[in-house]
Formats: C-alpha cells, structure tokens, sequence
C-alpha cells in the first residue's frame, strides 16, 4: 500500500506486514528528517517501491539531469524494486503546474515520450513502469488510440506497464467507452505493478456522469470487477492500494490489501481449475 506520514507509526507496529510499500519520490528527494528516519525502519521489514509524479515524461523538455539524479539516489538508498511514473505533462520549461495534463497521442508526442522515457532509464539505471493515465477531456488531433499509444512507447522504449485499473473505470466513464475493451487492448503482458484505487462518481454541467480519480475513499466494485478480468491475464502481479486523502485508519487500508490478496488468490483457484 501507499505509504503516508500519518500511518507511519501503525505500519511500524504491524505484525501482518503487507508485501510492499509505495512512497511518492517528491516527498524524500532531501536528504534526511523524520521522513526518511521512519522509511529507514520501515524499509528494514518491508520490500519498497517508487512512484514519481513530476517527471512529466509527455513535456517539452526532457527531465532534468539532477532531477533524474535525486531520485537515482533515492533508489539505490533504498534498494527500491521498482519506479513508476506517469503519462502526462506537469509544466513548461522553469514553470511546473503541480498537475498530470494530457497529451494528443500523435507521431509527435509518441517520439517524445519514447525520448524521455529512455532517458529517464539510463539515468536511472533500470526500466522503469508507465502508468495508464485517469483523462477527463480528448484531443482531436490525436492519431493513436490510448491504448496503442501505451503500447509503442512500452515496445519502442522497453519499459514497463503500470496497470492502473481505477484509472480506466475513470476514463471509461467520462469517455464513454468500453472499459474491459480497453483493458485487453493495453500492452498487459508488459504490466509491472497494478494500482487500485478509489472515485467520485458526479455529472458534468450538461447532466452527464463524471469520474473523478480522488484516491479519497475505498476501490469500488467497478474497479474490483474489471481488476479481476485483468489477473486473468497479467497472473500475479504486485498491487498498490492508493488512498491518498481522507485517510482512514490503518486497519482500513489493510482490509483493502486483503481483497486484493483474496481477488489474486480466487483469480490463480479458477486458472488452475480451467487449466486441469
């Protein structure tokens, strides 16, 4: 699960440790403080790893070299397994908007990120996962489906896929598309790490449904369904619980990690059944 500073103490004490944690690398790019006091202990019993949302992979300019730098440092620090980031834009050179943006899916756009993107991992020493993103408008302009265009950077860059599955409900929603659909065209046999997380379901101004990828409350059933149809592909693979806001108690957080052991369990019974 995501790891965050109000649950550092409870995680610290638990006895039924979950399989991994997951920390945003803008939080720990300093270099000491309470912050890495706590994961220094944490990371002593636990596997960790690393997601990044300030790259902007899909920008105008390629990621800094001492940004890439800072967070090589922080990998190697704590023997990370892994390190994620998004597709999206998040500014404009020296002007950073605190946002993930989207981006046409064009020849254009494609040759960019794929630039960044293996940039990024030679910096960083390894493939790294890119994340499905969670859209609410589309682009004209665009000549590749979402999909597609996650497919060629992962198979012209050699990265990963980090299977967000709440991030497609989201999108199926405001896009209107088939989210299962969707789900089998993504490259998932490239997929490193799954995400589940929860939504606010509210209509736009003309009366039509809207999704919003808040990370404020429980996975709900649409994410768990369509998080089952994916294991039948993917198999085991790690999964994060994502509850960014709003945090509820630890023991909460915990429950999620079960259902998604529970789901992974179920999913590996009916693969052997159908097999044999």
């Amino acid at each position: 699960m995501g790891i965050k500073a109000a649950h550092y103490a409870a995680a610290l004490a638990e006895t039924r440790r979950p399989a991994f944690l997951e920390i945003h690398a803008e939080n720990y790019l300093h270099a000491g403080g309470p912050a890495h006091r706590y994961l220094e202990s944490l990371r002593r019993d636990h596997a960790l790893s690393i997601h990044g949302v300030g790259l902007s992979l899909g920008g105008p300019s390629a990621p800094a070299a001492e940004d890439l730098a800072a967070r090589r440092a922080l990998l190697d620090r704590y023997e990370a397994h892994s390190f994620s980031e998004h597709l999206a834009w998040s500014g404009l050179p020296r002007q950073y908007l605190n946002d993930l943006l989207p981006l046409a899916y064009t020849q254009e756009s494609l040759a960019r990120v794929v630039r960044h993107v293996e940039a990024t991992q030679e910096a960083l020493g390894r493939r790294i996962l890119i994340e499905n993103p969670a859209t609410y408008v589309g682009f004209t302009d665009s000549t590749y489906s979402e999909p597609d265009f996650i497919g060629e950077v992962v198979r012209r860059s050699g990265c990963g896929l980090l299977l967000d599955v709440n991030n497609i409900v989201v999108s199926a929603i405001n896009h209107e598309f088939d989210a299962v659909r969707y789900l089998h065209e993504l490259p998932l046999q490239a997929t490193g790490e799954v995400h589940l997380a929860g939504h606010a379901l509210k209509t736009d101004r003309a009366g039509r449904p809207l999704a919003i990828d808040t990370h404020d409350g429980p996975v709900q059933d649409s994410t768990w369904h369509l998080f089952r149809i994916a294991l039948q592909t993917t198999g085991r693979v790690p999964v994060l619980i994502e509850w960014d806001s709003q945090l509820p108690e630890w023991p909460a957080l915990m429950e999620q990690a079960r259902m998604a052991e529970q789901a992974m369990n179920d999913g590996a019974r009916e693969t052997h059944h159908a097999h044999g």
